[in-house]
């Protein structure tokens, strides 16, 4: 009942983005055949015929039914623009967006636990507060601004990564790092939150009287004790990767996703924005269901 209930959620929260997609993109004035034939010199003919041969001067509802329809045959529809079917466009950036979204997930899990530990646990002082301001500069600091910086800093002035591209390791630590560092910052508040919080619960002062260290007390009780939120935040932090990679690739000159998502939005070229679109929701939907199954492995409680 539990997975049907899921399942049906998540096949609501699908049909909506793709829906809302679909008709904001519509609302717009023109669309990518208008803009790339006008500019290229041809006749208004020309435009009217070729967008009535590809059926975008049916009406709206005609047009609904054959994106809908498509959907349920895993049809995603082809780009306005090159003519290429949208799976395949999706299939050819899909590669460096999971690479780059695995590495900075793996940067902000690390940083964000070792931030949030050193904010939220009774250490140094001067530490809790560099940790703090870290975390702070992480959650307050757009991305663009940072991936500049680290851009100037270490392309420009210390020449030692390469501020743009993508098939190398070297093209990828600067932008998994911005990106990574943006999203620890929630991840080291949820932690840094918890531990104060389970460090003046009982079964601490019960484990300090025991004659424990305070060392096995934080990293065996109180995260374990933590350890439903913090999964959460993650899994959250996860799925928010993939508007974080729109200006990461931007920025830092990779293929992606995320630079096909703009440019396609930018040129108008509906098929290929909704088809990374009903991609983000399936992706969401998938965390959502691996969260909540997180909970039951956790927590017994929360799966009944």
């Amino acid at each position: 009942m539990w997975l049907a209930r899921r399942l049906g959620w998540g096949i609501l929260v699908m049909w909506l983005a793709a829906t809302l997609a679909f008709f904001a993109l519509r609302v717009l004035p023109s669309d990518a055949i208008t803009v790339q034939m006008l500019d290229s010199g041809a006749s208004q003919a020309a435009v009217d015929a070729l967008r009535a041969e590809l059926g975008l001067t049916d009406p709206l509802p005609a047009q609904y039914g054959r994106f809908l329809t498509g959907l349920l045959r895993g049809d995603l529809g082809v780009s306005l623009l090159s003519g290429q079917p949208v799976s395949e466009l999706i299939a050819l950036n899909l590669g460096p967006t999971v690479t780059l979204t695995l590495s900075a997930l793996a940067v902000a899990v690390v940083v964000g636990l070792g931030l949030g530990l050193l904010a939220g646990a009774a250490g140094p002082p001067l530490l809790a507060s560099l940790a703090r301001l870290v975390v702070d500069l992480a959650l307050s600091t757009p991305i663009y601004w940072t991936g500049t910086l680290a851009i100037y800093l270490f392309t420009v002035q210390l020449a030692l990564l390469p501020s743009g591209g993508s098939g190398r390791l070297s093209q990828l630590i600067l932008p998994s790092a911005v990106l990574g560092f943006h999203t620890a910052g929630a991840i080291a508040r949820v932690v840094a939150q918890e531990v104060r919080q389970q460090r003046q619960a009982d079964f601490v002062r019960v484990a300090r009287s025991k004659g424990l260290t305070e060392r096995r007390i934080l990293f065996v009780h109180v995260l374990r004790a933590s350890a439903v939120p913090v999964v959460t935040v993650i899994t959250l932090q996860a799925g928010f990767l993939l508007s974080g990679v729109v200006v990461t690739e931007t920025l830092f000159v990779r293929q992606g996703l995320g630079r096909l998502l703009l440019d396609s939005t930018l040129r108008q070229d509906y098929p290929v924005v909704q088809g990374v679109v009903v991609l983000s929701a399936v992706v969401y939907t998938l965390l959502n269901t691996l969260t909540d199954l997180a909970y039951g492995l956790l927590d017994p409680r929360a799966a009944q």
